[in-house]
């Protein structure tokens, strides 16, 4: 038996604990899947795929539509879990459910309409891709947002005819199995199924031969894994993981206006979004007015007790453990940096000034509200410290200069330029992630082309004979064989000269 199959038995008996991160109330206790338990998911998934992968796309889009009204119904209770398993606040959490919700719409539009391309062959033949479903789709999902993100994964698979496998993350299982239990019975049985369990449950789904794609959002480290895993069974991977996102500050910009920026990027949802702002270079002419207009922000932030808990004391303490770190080797904490007394998870907007690249701070995702800043000497050197690093996820760029921000999108390894504005962007965009960030489109119109494979279908004219029931005005003498590549026309009236009937092709 292998240590991870032994890993899951033990978790499946113990289950998973949650406590309220704002209070350190327990939510409750929720049992695992067992091994067994994945086998016989992947195995009914298979079994209904081929009749829902046989049911048309607009049928499936009927499917999505009535999930959507099914997830907005359910959005009161939803929001309530979200907001005590994770600490997100309550109007978050429903606008993460409405986006869900909107989500399923888009796909249910979006499926029908996904279509192949019509090539160009021989005047006489047919060329044209089609695209088919994969098969089964593990989907393993994360917290920080955790109804839009199931809810994008989940509709882009199944409108393309994919059955799903949802696992959502171990630190909001009473979440995810309320979420499976109020979109499944919507699809037919064995559709979509949910399965509750912590990483050795993620790893047993994706070595199952069964599974032909796996979506993950969520850390590198485990998304790197589920990469080498899924490449020995031949599944497809989409992985959106951590960033360390730059945020670059010119040096003709308000810096009052970029801190408010930085501050939006560094401190929203207690900086757990995948694309926060992870460290800040800014130019050496407006530093010091810079820095202080950011300390101000974040500690205007602390005194209204603005932020949310961190996920649980665990997040906490890794985010604590880096802003110690960069304090030993020299950073300054001029607001927060201090683990809050009191119940809860929570940990203050924190504003580190003089960090070095060599920090830990700047390198490794943090996922907390700190905002680390390093000045630099000119835009160019600013542009190679925010273009280094192993992450390649998004990056922000603040400046006047048009010529800067055309070498900023040329010359950043990301796969999500902002140039002027932290959050934001038209609808339907999606991005493909660099490094250890991820790889594939994880959203948007292209996320249906990551959970298909496009067959090529070229379709000629045969050589043929005219069968005994053929117009007898013919003699058997009469017989033509016509080039694959020209029809054979048969006509009492025209004249029928090189393949043309009147003179016409």
């Amino acid at each position: 038996m292998s240590t991870v199959v032994q890993r899951a038995r033990i978790a499946a008996a113990e289950g998973i604990t949650i406590y309220d991160p704002r209070t350190g109330d327990l939510v409750g206790t929720l049992q695992e899947a067992a091994p067994l338990d994945i086998r016989r998911a992947v195995n009914a998934a298979r079994d209904a795929q081929e009749e829902w992968g046989a049911t048309s796309p607009s049928d499936r889009g009927r499917y999505l539509r009535k999930a959507a009204l099914a997830l907005d119904s359910a959005a009161a209770e939803l929001a309530d879990l979200n907001a005590r398993e994770t600490g997100r606040p309550a109007e978050e959490a429903l606008a993460g459910i409405a986006a869900g919700v909107s989500t399923l719409e888009q796909y249910a539009e979006l499926g029908p309409v996904h279509r192949g391309h019509s090539l160009r062959g021989n005047l006489l033949a047919s060329d044209y891709t089609v695209a088919e479903p994969r098969g089964v789709a593990a989907l393993l999902t994360p917290w920080n947002d955790p109804v839009a993100v199931a809810c994008g994964l989940i509709g882009a698979a199944l409108v393309t005819g994919n059955t799903v496998i949802h696992k959502p993350s171990e630190r909001c299982p009473h979440l995810g199995r309320l979420l499976g239990e109020v979109l499944a019975p919507v699809f037919p049985p064995d559709v979509l199924i949910t399965l509750n369990g912590g990483p050795e449950i993620g790893t047993l789904l994706t070595e199952q031969a069964g599974v032909a794609v796996v979506a993950h959002v969520g850390s590198s480290e485990a998304g790197a894994k589920i990469a080498r895993t899924s490449l020995q069974n031949a599944a497809h991977v989409i992985r959106e993981n951590g960033g360390n996102d730059p945020l670059l500050v010119d040096d003709d910009v308000d810096p009052v206006w970029a801190a408010r920026q930085a501050a939006i990027g560094a401190f929203s949802n207690s900086g757990q979004i995948c694309t926060s702002v992870e460290r800040i270079y800014v130019h050496r002419s407006i530093a010091e007015a810079f820095c202080t207009a950011l300390e101000a922000e974040a500690r205007q932030r602390n005194d209204a007790g603005a932020l949310a808990p961190l996920v649980d004391l665990r997040m906490r303490d890794a985010v604590h453990e880096q802003v110690q770190a960069a304090v030993e080797q020299g950073a300054r904490a001029v607001e927060g940096g201090e683990v809050a007394e009191g119940p809860g998870a929570f940990y203050p907007a924190t504003v580190l000034l003089d960090c070095t690249g060599s920090m830990d701070i700047m390198t490794k995702e943090t996922f907390g509200p700190v905002a680390p800043v390093q000045v630099v000497d000119s835009f160019d050197e600013g542009l190679a410290l925010a273009a280094g690093g192993s992450y390649g996820l998004a990056a922000t760029v603040l400046t006047g200069r048009i010529a800067h921000a055309q070498r900023a999108i040329a010359g950043l390894p990301v796969g999500t330029v902002k140039i002027n504005e932290v959050f934001g962007g038209a609808p339907g965009g999606s991005a493909q992630p660099r490094g250890a960030s991820g790889d594939g489109f994880g959203y948007g119109p292209e996320l249906l082309d990551e959970f298909t494979r496009v067959k090529v279908v070229h379709i000629a004219v045969p050589e043929t004979h005219p069968s005994p029931e053929a117009d007898s005005s013919l003699g058997a003498d009469s017989v033509v064989a016509a080039p694959a590549s020209i029809a054979l026309v048969h006509t009492e009236d025209a004249d029928v000269v090189d393949g043309s009937v009147d003179g016409q092709p």
